[in-house]
């Protein structure tokens, strides 16, 4: 079973369920001691104002708790939030018993400190549970009776106590579950614009080089051999038809690479290149997708660097297995000044995919060569 996310607008508006709830306390000690319901009846000008100006401040205690902060001046305003309470009941009766529980909410959302909180919220609770055994012993109650309604007037105000302080604090959440579910939504947002920049970067380059190769060909041939003109055009052309394809697949997330397919095409675009290309990849039976993947994008980005930032003559991939590792490795011997070592977002694209797969990747210059290798886990948790 999977926990439901709250609606949007449940997540916007928290506090007004928690408004909701301090309304039928406010209200119950006005009509309660206009009517007399327990106990004579009070002044109803004196009751209102009572009860508002406590149930306001009560709601500016629970709407700082629930933005995890305690408002300004709060001793002061709990001081007289207690006053209030406590005061007024003992010519009053429990038709004022309601407003403790504002003030034994604002004791345990504002006071810090076990033992303090602990003997605060116990004498509003005993005051309260006092005043409601003296009056059953006066008005000749058993005293069964008089504990139990002493009970009573400590387990009620404690639950509805907790129920303020609980609304505060889940209001709390909401707002930091919204504020996560908004920050995940601009990371999301984020990641996949790096996976759309990374992914054209990588896809276009190649075929970019590829197309400008191939018209640089097509224009030395054009002189001399017209008909191998036309087909390095009519192969350009179908280059660009998959950079079109490609580039919409990247919009979908749809875009899969092949190992044996980026292989064969690095093999004969460098060929055309003129770059004298060895293979050592007949081992690749059996490679996982997640390994396929990384590595494929490493050779595809691998042979868009060489043409790019380098002079090679010679190129050399390698593909290997050892201990449970496959290692992929290109070599050229076209370093040209720093662009030979051909750091850029290509090459962090490939670092990336393969640091996503458990992989680890290297790339630079030795002994003369520019080496690029990556190596991925045959089986990826």
């Amino acid at each position: 079973m999977t926990a439901s996310i709250p609606p949007r607008w449940v997540l916007r508006h928290p506090h007004w369920p928690l408004i909701a709830l301090h309304v039928p306390l406010t209200l119950q000690v006005p009509v309660y001691t206009i009517l007399g319901m327990d106990g004579p009846p009070g002044n109803p000008v004196a009751a209102i104002l009572g009860a508002a100006a406590a149930g306001a401040i009560q709601l500016r205690h629970s709407l700082a708790a629930a933005r995890g902060e305690r408002p300004a001046g709060w001793p002061w305003t709990l001081a007289a939030l207690v006053l209030l309470a406590d005061v007024p009941i003992w010519w009053l009766g429990s038709n004022w018993e309601a407003l403790g529980i504002f003030a034994l909410a604002s004791m345990l959302t504002l006071l810090r400190g076990g033992w303090v909180l602990a003997a605060a919220a116990t004498l509003q609770l005993t005051a309260h549970a006092t005043r409601e055994l003296l009056t059953m012993l006066q008005s000749q109650s058993t005293i069964p009776q008089a504990v139990l309604l002493a009970m009573y007037a400590v387990v009620v105000p404690g639950l509805y106590a907790a129920a303020l302080v609980g609304g505060a604090r889940l209001v709390r959440l909401l707002n930091e579950l919204d504020a996560a579910r908004t920050e995940l939504a601009a990371t999301a947002v984020g990641e996949e614009r790096i996976r759309v920049s990374r992914d054209l970067h990588d896809l276009l380059g190649q075929s970019l080089s590829a197309i400008s190769l191939k018209g640089d060909l097509a224009l030395r041939l054009l002189a001399r051999d017209v008909a191998a003109a036309r087909a390095e055009i009519e192969s350009l052309t179908g280059v660009a038809r998959d950079a079109l394809h490609d580039v919409r697949a990247i919009t979908r997330d749809q875009h899969a690479v092949s190992l044996r397919t980026e292989i064969d095409g690095a093999a004969a675009l460098l060929g055309a290149a003129g770059v004298d290309t060895r293979l050592d990849v007949a081992d690749l039976r059996s490679l996982p997708a997640s390994a396929q993947s990384a590595l494929a994008w490493a050779v595809r980005e691998g042979t868009t660097n060489l043409l790019r930032h380098s002079e090679a003559g010679s190129c050399t991939i390698t593909l290997s297995r050892q201990y449970g590792r496959i290692r992929l490795e290109i070599v050229n011997d076209g370093v040209r000044g720093v662009a030979g070592v051909g750091s850029g977002s290509g090459l962090a694209g490939v670092a990336e995919r393969a640091e996503a797969v458990s992989g680890s990747f290297e790339a630079g210059v030795r002994d003369g060569r520019f080496r690029l290798s990556v190596e991925v886990p045959e089986e990826v948790a």
